[in-house]
């Protein structure tokens, strides 16, 4: 919800809005600048609907010329700046700031180049991210990664976030699938991070801003690599009747040699939900499911499908199902792609997660999410990159009740707290955003996040781009113990003190 203003502080941004409006009027052309307030509230929020902040105004650019000219003038009155792509992030990266600019880029949705031959496109900051793959599809190329929002989020959003997908386990995540990324800097000065070539001279500044969620510069243009289109893919969906049995079964087949195009888990909520919404003949007796997708050759995916099946059975599948036909492949991972909206069916809010374990801790995070379930008094549904041991579990809560997101707010925050313990991380593809600012305090020591600020300082002296967001200052680690010792909550012992 939107933070209350006193009298002096709306008189500050009524003050602060009439004087960038006449600013930026110039730089931009008719209606590409709004500031009523029906006009900027669909910019409150991302896909993370619980935080939501007006921003001062959205600026829509359709050039780079513009998108220099905002940053310019910005800088110049010191005003924020926060980038915006499709707004389908998950972690609050792009809530915009309550006396800044929200600089949609919407606008930037051409694809500029296709290059069949170096297998490579280059393309605007804003052009989707299923709409890639749809343009290199007539010269049998895709782009590999593929995010669950991927019909609707943008390149630029996916170089912001290094967003992953399912199919991230065989082919990597958005670093490992990006070649070369152009911007500009907060003052508004042109910048190129990597290369046309496979590597680039100089300092590997690339797998700096690429997941750096819009705090070190702007991004309006991408170049992508591009991958052939498998002959042939097939899905395995596999029953479990126990979530440790499934939980095994993931590390087995890793164990295995075998590196899956795809290694999703579900658990017995999640696929209820989903199957009630797209009916993709999920076994809803199972207490989890697994799909692992095979493609390459007829010959590679016949024999690695016979591979894996074995390797199921024997860590305790109890039906395993595969896909027979193309309609079929697709089916099963219908559910998997429409895990979020199915569970906006079943709550009137959710707050998705984003950890990251061993996989071997598969199982063990899970049986500790049922655990927190009772002590939150609230429901949890879960889907996991399960091949890399990226976890969504997905908190279901009502936003307009108060204790609610409070319960829900310290339900994720026990989540993430118990996969740092377990060997893991805060975030796996979603980010840091507003969402996982207090649990950096407890991954990370403050030398460590103190380097962090330091690159950040490197790039953007003045703190303009997307400030208070992803890195948290000292204070506020402090602030964040004080908490959880207020609310009786104990930190794992082996977690870094704030």
């Amino acid at each position: 919800m939107n933070a209350p203003l006193d009298n002096s502080a709306i008189a500050q941004r009524a003050g602060r809005q009439s004087q960038v409006v006449k600013a930026l009027e110039g730089a931009l052309p008719r209606g590409a600048l709004l500031w009523h307030s029906e006009d900027t509230t669909a910019y409150e929020c991302d896909g993370l609907t619980a935080y939501r902040q007006r921003p001062l105004m959205v600026a829509l650019p359709e050039t780079q010329e513009q998108v220099q000219a905002v940053l310019r003038i910005c800088h110049s009155l010191e005003v924020p700046v926060v980038a915006r792509g499709a707004g389908t992030g998950l972690s609050g990266g792009a809530m915009p700031h309550a006396l800044g600019v929200t600089l949609s880029l919407a606008r930037f949705n051409r694809i500029l180049r296709m290059d069949p031959a170096s297998r490579t496109a280059v393309v605007q900051c804003g052009v989707r991210n299923l709409a890639i793959s749809e343009a290199a599809a007539p010269h049998g190329l895709y782009y590999a990664p593929d995010p669950s929002s991927q019909i609707a989020c943008t390149i630029g959003g996916n170089v912001a976030e290094n967003s992953g997908g399912v199919h991230c386990l065989k082919y990597g995540l958005t670093l490992h699938n990006v070649l070369k990324v152009r911007g500009l800097t907060v003052e508004g000065e042109p910048v190129e991070f990597g290369g046309d070539a496979l590597d680039s001279a100089g300092l590997d500044l690339l797998s700096v801003v690429i997941g750096s969620e819009g705090m070190l510069a702007i991004a309006t243009e991408v170049t992508v690599k591009l991958v052939p289109k498998p002959l042939l893919a097939r899905c395995i969906m596999a029953s479990f009747d126990d979530v440790r049995k499934a939980g095994d079964a993931v590390a087995a087949v890793i164990a295995e040699g075998i590196i899956p195009a795809g290694l999703e888990m579900m658990d017995k909520p999640m696929t209820a939900a989903v199957e009630d919404f797209v009916h993709a003949g999920y076994d809803l007796t199972a207490e989890a499911i697994l799909l692992c997708e095979s493609d390459g050759t007829p010959e590679e995916v016949q024999e690695e499908i016979g591979r894996m099946s074995e390797v199921l059975r024997a860590a305790g599948a109890t039906a395993i199902a595969v896909s027979r036909d193309e309609p079929e492949r697709l089916r099963f991972w219908s559910g998997r792609k429409n895990a979020f909206p199915a569970s906006g069916r079943i709550s009137p809010d959710y707050m998705c997660m984003d950890s990251t374990i061993p996989r071997k801790r598969l199982a063990d995070i899970l049986l500790a999410i049922q655990e927190m379930e009772k002590k939150y008094g609230l429901r949890c549904a879960n889907v996991f990159h399960a091949g890399d041991g990226n976890l969504h579990p997905l908190i279901l809560f009502d936003a307009n009740d108060a204790d609610q997101l409070r319960r829900c707010e310290l339900f994720g925050a026990d989540i993430l707290e118990t996969s740092v313990a377990m060997g893991g991380t805060v975030t796996g593809e979603h980010g840091v955003g507003v969402e996982k600012l207090n649990s950096m305090c407890v991954q990370f020591s403050a030398a460590e996040r103190e380097q962090m600020l330091g690159l950040k300082r490197a790039f953007d002296p003045k703190g303009l781009l997307n400030p208070g967001k992803v890195i948290p200052t000292l204070n506020r680690c402090a602030e964040y113990g004080k908490m959880l010792v207020r609310g009786g909550r104990i930190s794992h012992p082996d977690l870094p003190r704030f």
